[in-house]
């Protein structure tokens, strides 16, 4: 974590001395998509995110879990939110509720599924691992909580 969100995150144990960080991150890898998807965790129009659960595996991250917070980043890796998880479920990707893909922020359930087979298409050959529409997803809803 950078300086910035040190202190960030310092200022809100403050008020919460007993919360754990997940993890500091921004929705995407290009600074035009970070800052859009951030802007939407902050004006609440995200309120869900899903992986693939074969990278968690492969990488062998830890799974997000309910209660746990993470700092939302910009494109610019300044911290912009924070965010409680309250759900995490384990599903098929093509067994992901509209409400769900809604959820997400980023338009229709179609805008979802286009968007996410091509990030997954891309993304998972990189890691040796190949996208199925059936691949699980680590499906997260949060709360921005800051």
């Amino acid at each position: 974590m950078n300086e910035a969100t040190t202190q960030y995150w310092a200022q809100f144990l403050q008020q919460h001395p007993h919360a754990e960080l997940y993890e500091a991150f921004s929705f995407a890898h290009t600074k035009e998509l970070a800052d859009e998807l951030g802007s939407y965790v902050v004006n609440g129009k995200k309120t869900a995110t899903c992986s693939a659960k074969v990278l968690y595996d492969k990488l062998g991250d830890p799974l997000p879990q309910v209660g746990m917070y993470s700092i939302v980043l910009n494109g610019d890796e300044q911290p912009i939110a924070i965010i409680e998880t309250t759900e995490v479920t384990i599903v098929p990707m093509n067994e992901v509720s509209e409400a769900f893909a809604v959820a997400e922020g980023e338009g229709t359930y179609d805008d979802w599924w286009r968007g996410h087979v091509a990030y997954f298409s891309e993304t998972l050959p990189q890691h040796g691992e190949a996208f199925s529409d059936d691949m699980l997803l680590v499906c997260e809803r949060f709360q921005r909580v800051k």
